[in-house]
C-alpha cells in the first residue's frame, strides 16, 4: 500500500518504525552509538549528519504524516526553523513573513537578518493580497503560520502556494499548531512544512525537538546547511518522540473535541471578553478553517475581561497549569505576553493584538466538565476578591 492511502493512526503505529530482528521486540530498538563504520558501507552514519538509524526512520514517519517526501529531525523547533530560513536565503535576498507569527521566529528575523544583510517584510494582513504586497523582485520566500500563535487567524494556504509559485518563491509554513492530523500543507501547494516537535509531536511536555518536511531536493538543500550549523537530535530523545508520535492521531482528536467545547463554554462568560478559536462561527476565518482544517485544532485564546487581573485567575486554577510550552495531554495556560512573545517589545504585542490580559489555553485530555469546573473557580475566586493579588 501507499503510505499515504494508510490512515492517520496506521501511520503513527507502524511507518518508520524500526524492525528488531534479532529480539522481534515490538517497539523500535535504540541505536546509541555515535560513531559508526566507515569502510565498505553504503552510508557513512554519524550523529550531526542526520542519518544515524533512528533518525532515519522516524524522518520516514514525519515525512508521511506530512504527505511529503522526505523530513529531517532538529533538535529544537527554532532549530528546523532557522537551518530552514538560512538554507534558502543570501545575503540581498528579501522574504515575506506573516505578521502574526511565533515570538521566537520573529525575533529570530527581525534581530538576526540585518546580520547577514537579508531583508524582510511583515505582512500588514493576512490576505492573499496582503502577502502579493509585499513581494519585492529579490523575494526568495515567504514564511507563514496558520492557525498562528497566539491568535489563532488563519491565512489561506492554496492562495498563498499558487501566489508562490506563479512568482517563483517558495512557501514555508509552521504547522507546529494544527499538526497532521488537523491539516496538510503540502496537498495544497506549500513546499516546506516546519513543526516544533516538541509540541504535539512529543505531547507529554518531556522532549525538545523539531522537524521539516518537504521534497527530497528541499531537504537535501536544507540538510547541507544544516548538518554544519549541528542542530541535530539525540536518538535518546529520538526513540522517545516516535513513541509519542505512535498516539499523535488520537491525543488530538481528544484534545480538539475539548478545545471545540471549552471554547464555546468560554464564549458565553460574562467575565471572558473575547475567544480567539477557528471553531467558532464568529471567528472571521471559520469559513476558510472548514476548507482546509479537518476540525478545528486544540489550541485558543482569550481575553479576561479588564476589571479582573490575568495573572491572579492563573494563580487561582488548580487543575490546568501556568506553564511555559503547550500540547501536552496535560491542559495549559500561558500569558503570551510574558512568555511565548516575552522576546517582543510592548508595542510589537500591542500591534499583533497581544494585550496583558490574553491567555492562551493549550486544551488537553482531561474530562472537558472537570476543565469547565476549574475555570469557573478561579473566576469566581478572583471575581470575588478572595485571593489576594501577591503577584
Amino acid at each position: 500500500m501507499k503510505k499515504n492511502k494508510l490512515g492517520i493512526n496506521t501511520i503513527c503505529t507502524h511507518v518508520g518504525a524500526i524492525e528488531d530482528r534479532q529480539f522481534k521486540g515490538a517497539t523500535s530498538p535504540i541505536y546509541l552509538s555515535s560513531s559508526y563504520e566507515f569502510m565498505d558501507v553504503d552510508v557513512k552514519r554519524y550523529p550531526r549528519y542526520f542519518n544515524t538509524p533512528n533518525q532515519e526512520y522516524l524522518a520516514k514517519k514525519i515525512a508521511a504524516l506530512e504527505h511529503a517526501e522526505a523530513a529531517l529531525l532538529f533538535g529544537s523547533g527554532m532549530a528546523a526553523i532557522s537551518s530552514t530560513l538560512f538554507a534558502f536565503l543570501k545575503a540581498g535576498d528579501h522574504v515575506v513573513v506573516q505578521n502574526d507569527i511565533y515570538g521566537g521566529t520573529r525575533n529570530l528575523i527581525a534581530k538576526q537578518f540585518d546580520k547577514y544583510n537579508i531583508s524582510y517584510t511583515f505582512t500588514n494582513g493576512l490576505s492573499v493580497e496582503d502577502f502579493q504586497d509585499a513581494i519585492q523582485a529579490n523575494t526568495k520566500l515567504v514564511y507563514i503560520e496558520t492557525p498562528s500563535n497566539p491568535l489563532l487567524k488563519l491565512v489561506d494556504l492554496a492562495a498563498i502556494a499558487s501566489l508562490c509559485k506563479r512568482e517563483s518563491i517558495i512557501s514555508i509554513i509552521d504547522n507546529t499548531f494544527a499538526t497532521p492530523v488537523v491539516q496538510n500543507p503540502v496537498d495544497f501547494g506549500i513546499d516546506i512544512v516546519v513543526h516544533s516537535a516538541t509540541k504535539y509531536f512529543g505531547g507529554h511536555s518531556d522532549l525538545c525537538a523539531g522537524a521539516v518536511a518537504a521534497s527530497q531536493e528541499h531537504i537535501n538543500k536544507i540538510w547541507e546547511l544544516a548538518k554544519d550549523f549541528g542542530g541535530s537530535l539525540s536518538d535518546f530523545t529520538v526513540w522517545m518522540l516516535e513513541r509519542s508520535l505512535k498516539t499523535l492521531g488520537i491525543r488530538v482528536k481528544a484534545q480538539q473535541r475539548n478545545a471545540k467545547k471549552l471554547a464555546k463554554f468560554l464564549n458565553k462568560h460574562e467575565a471572558i471578553s473575547k475567544v480567539y478559536y477557528p471553531g467558532l462561527k464568529s471567528h472571521p476565518d471559520y469559513d476558510l478553517a472548514k476548507q482546509q482544517m479537518r476540525g478545528y485544532g486544540a489550541m485558543l485564546s482569550f481575553d479576561i475581561i479588564e476589571e479582573l487581573n490575568a495573572k491572579v485567575f492563573l494563580k487561582a486554577l488548580q487543575l490546568i497549569k501556568p506553564s511555559m510550552s503547550l500540547a501536552g495531554i496535560e491542559s495549559t495556560m500561558i500569558l503570551p505576553a510574558e512568555a511565548s512573545h516575552a522576546l517582543l517589545s510592548k508595542e510589537e504585542r500591542l500591534e499583533q493584538g497581544i494585550g496583558d490580559n490574553l491567555i492562551r489555553f493549550s486544551v488537553g485530555i482531561e474530562d472537558k466538565n472537570d476543565l469547565i469546573n476549574d475555570i469557573e473557580t478561579a473566576l469566581s475566586i478572583i471575581a470575588e476578591g478572595k485571593l489576594v493579588n501577591t503577584i
